[in-house]
């Protein structure tokens, strides 16, 4: 890799679960179940990989709105993942963080999160950073509140922001941009998903369902990436 093209941060919007479900004539919570299973063994592969950030997008806070039953169900799901798979990468040394709008989970999930974040947060093999109620326009607006908030109390001047503070504001604060944002499922949008941090991502989109994402179709993306100049709007 040259160093315009250096790969330390993957982004991937994790889509197809329901899809995936249809097409063996399952139903969409199987389809959810393959695709955490999936996660475990991406993030793994990313490890191996040397992939420093990992971030992928688990549930948006527009998904709130789909059925009282999908949203339990999935909820029931991220119980079992923080208590199962997210156990072992914890003892892998993968460093856990989560992003999004915790205050719309229940108690016991924002507590399970807090704990792996508190017990990862010396690990450095990879961070695996998950989005989750998340929705970029409302990180955005968040931002501008805290923003507003310093300026108001007199600790910074409106002659004091420029995009250094701004991104100190966001979720990501001490996280690198992605370097490559991938979506699955054949879908060509990035769905209110990391819309500040992604200004200068390379873009990768396949028809794989995320629940047959293996690391084979990884590294043919990331062998696609490394081919890629990026310019960062220089000539």
């Amino acid at each position: 890799m040259t160093e315009n093209n250096e790969l330390r941060h993957i982004a991937i919007i994790m889509d197809g679960n329901g899809r995936w479900a249809s097409k063996q004539g399952l139903p969409r919570s199987l389809g959810h179940k393959k695709g955490a299973e999936v996660v475990k063994t991406i993030a793994r592969a990313a490890a191996d990989k040397g992939i420093q950030y990992l971030t992928l997008y688990a549930f948006s806070t527009e998904n709130w709105q789909r059925s009282k039953e999908e949203v339990s169900y999935l909820m029931t799901l991220l119980r079992q993942y923080l208590k199962g798979d997210l156990q072992e990468l914890k003892e892998n040394k993968v460093r856990i963080r989560f992003i999004g709008e915790r205050y719309m989970l229940d108690a016991d999930i924002r507590q399970m999160m807090a704990d792996l974040e508190q017990e990862t947060s010396a690990y450095d093999k990879m961070t695996l950073c998950i989005a989750l109620s998340y929705g970029s326009r409302q990180e955005i607006i968040s931002a501008v509140k805290k923003t507003a908030e310093l300026i108001k109390s007199g600790n910074i001047s409106l002659e004091d922001i420029d995009i250094n503070l701004f991104s100190d504001m966001l979720y990501t604060k001490d996280i690198p941009d992605p370097d490559l944002l991938i979506r699955t499922s054949g879908e060509k949008r990035i769905s209110n998903y990391l819309l500040w941090q992604s200004a200068y991502s390379e873009l990768a989109f396949t028809d794989v369902l995320w629940p047959d994402f293996t690391p084979e179709h990884l590294q043919k993306i990331i062998d696609d990436f490394k081919t890629r100049e990026r310019r960062y709007g220089k000539v």
